[in-house]
């Protein structure tokens, strides 16, 4: 669960300016609104931590297995391309007392390619990996949000925070939705550990 929020949190790191920005923009839209509603009509404040939300559901847990599944044929596959390379090379020294020289530049040539790939397979593999947990995370923080949404809905709240991101400092009371989105999303919590063990 902690490499899929390392993951999120990589993927979450390319909006932080726009999610700052906004969150400011939310701050002050927030107290306008509890400045000048009027005295019949209150502004209801929710809170949730939507990091504990997605890992608790189950989605996540499916999508964390099969993020590391997708890394580690990543890493087999980057294991084989470093023997295919050790190989060539291995190959080319022993080869090369009976190559001619035309011959030992084409095979050079090769190996540099090879190694240049191979050395450009990390920085790929990351590019893979991070596309490929965005496409597992996507669906199931839109599955939370709509979630969110609706609990927000049926229980009348104008906004909700997400605690999680911690950057608003200083905000109104609200309340914590998370029990009533988990309620909403079919997730019961987990059993209480066994003291003394």
């Amino acid at each position: 669960m902690q490499k899929f929020q390392q993951l999120s949190i990589l993927l979450n790191n390319k909006t932080i300016n726009i999610k700052i920005t906004m969150k400011k923009l939310l701050l002050v839209a927030v107290m306008a609104a509890g400045m000048f509603s009027s005295a019949s009509a209150q502004t209801k404040i929710g809170y949730i931590n939507t990091d504990e939300l997605i890992s608790l559901m189950p989605e996540a847990v499916k999508a964390d297995a099969e993020i590391k599944e997708f890394q580690t044929s990543l890493q087999q596959q980057g294991q084989t391309l470093q023997t295919e390379a050790d190989q060539k090379r291995d190959q080319y020294f022993k080869d090369s007392v009976n190559l001619s020289q035309s011959m030992k530049e084409i095979r050079r040539s090769e190996l540099v390619k090879l190694y240049t790939r191979l050395q450009n397979y990390d920085q790929e593999m990351q590019e893979k990996s991070a596309q490929y947990a965005q496409t597992k995370i996507i669906p199931i923080r839109q599955k939370a949000l709509d979630a969110i949404k609706a609990v927000a809905k049926e229980k009348g709240y104008t906004y909700v925070l997400d605690e999680s991101q911690g950057h608003l400092l200083v905000m109104p009371p609200g309340d914590d939705l998370l029990a009533a989105v988990k309620t909403k999303l079919g997730i019961k919590d987990p059993a209480p550990a066994a003291a003394g063990k």
